[in-house]
């Protein structure tokens, strides 16, 4: 078993920063992609940013230019660094981690932004 462990989230006012970090345990042996995912009340869950254990990173078109994803390999963490934040990124954030054949899920860390 694989357990995710997120921290960082809380409130903050519109343009203002967050950094969420993610850390793994557990039985890891080869994880391929880590990423955040975030669902706002009523909507789907939707990738925010993701990165594969070699550092090429996909982003939501909504998060370009203001959030960045960092991986540290040998301590299986992921962070995502977000600034000039808004309204509708008001959403429980989802640490991702995926290995062949397994995908794991964290608990969720709440964002909210203020006006």
């Amino acid at each position: 078993q694989v357990q995710l462990v997120e921290s960082g989230g809380g409130l903050v006012q519109a343009g203002g920063s967050l950094r969420l970090s993610c850390a793994a345990s557990g039985s890891i042996f080869r994880i391929e992609i880590m990423g955040w995912y975030r669902q706002a009340p009523g909507k789907q869950r939707e990738l925010v940013a993701s990165i594969t254990n070699r550092g090429n990173t996909n982003y939501a078109d909504s998060v370009k230019g203001r959030f960045t994803i960092s991986r540290d390999n040998a301590k299986n963490t992921v962070n995502l660094q977000m600034n000039s934040l808004k309204l509708e990124d008001t959403a429980v954030y989802y640490c991702n981690l995926w290995m062949p054949g397994q995908n794991y899920w964290g608990q969720g860390t709440q964002v909210t932004v203020s006006s």
